[in-house]
């Protein structure tokens, strides 16, 4: 059995905040695989289903973020669990919006969540990071984490989380770099499209190679000027002989 929990703010009031992309990320993937409605256990909200051949419990702690670990430490001994069976979703401001990255054990780099659950059931879990981008400055981390995705940001992070949720089975068995790899190329173009898109295509006669060679212009016809000809000068002659022919007959 494998444990899934999403991090978060209970409340109607935070539920599009970045801070709670933990707790988005466990509703699709209750979503796409079927589990039952949520029930309340042990101050958490508690899901169970069947993910390929994986029984696993999905959990959203209902305390505030930073005391996540308590509920979450009562879900692991109802079920006679270690931390080792436990997978962590969780907003990371280190990251770009959109970014995924997994880890297990090592620090909280300053997540209250995180910290929590240190202290609740140890650091030997595994960590899937989404990132939600920083503000600029610690000053600003607050009132940023507990606001509103902007809509290009929340459009991208759908599209990461479904594709979350469609490789889930690969972090299941382990597979964290395929997981993260295939989840990633649901919002990364592919390069080789990328560059053919901003490269025009070529025509012919078009190229620094293909230079345009028009035809040299000629000057136009001169019929009846310029200096006489040998046979000008004749054909002259004879005109002005018949012409005389002609005068005598008349």
């Amino acid at each position: 059995m494998q444990v899934l929990v999403g991090l978060g703010n209970p409340g109607r009031q935070y539920e599009g905040h970045r801070h709670n992309v933990g707790f988005m990320a466990l509703d699709l993937i209750a979503a796409r695989y079927g589990a039952p409605k949520w029930k309340e256990r042990a101050n958490a909200l508690v899901s169970e289903c069947r993910i390929g051949g994986d029984k696993v419990v999905l959990v959203k702690p209902q305390s505030f973020m930073n005391r996540s670990g308590q509920p979450l430490r009562n879900v692991l001994d109802f079920w006679k669990l270690k931390a080792e069976a436990v997978t962590v979703f969780y907003d990371e401001l280190d990251l770009q919006p959109a970014k995924v990255r997994i880890k297990r054990g090592g620090g909280s780099g300053g997540h209250n969540g995180i910290k929590s659950m240190d202290a609740h059931i140890g650091q030997n879990y595994r960590r899937v990071r989404i990132g939600i981008g920083h503000p600029g400055h610690k000053d600003r981390v607050s009132g940023y984490v507990l606001h509103d995705f902007a809509k290009d940001e929340r459009a991208k992070l759908n599209v990461l989380m479904s594709a979350m949720a469609d490789n889930l089975q690969r972090l299941l068995d382990g597979d964290e770099s395929g997981f993260m790899s295939l989840s990633m190329q649901a919002i990364a173009p592919d390069r080789n499209s990328a560059r053919l898109k901003s490269k025009p295509p070529e025509t012919p006669g078009s190229g620094p190679s293909q230079r345009s060679v028009e035809p040299a212009s000629l000057p136009p016809a001169t019929i009846g000027k310029g200096p006489p000809t040998a046979l000008g000068a004749a054909l002259s002659r004879l005109l002005n002989r018949n012409a005389n022919k002609k005068t005598d007959k008349d």
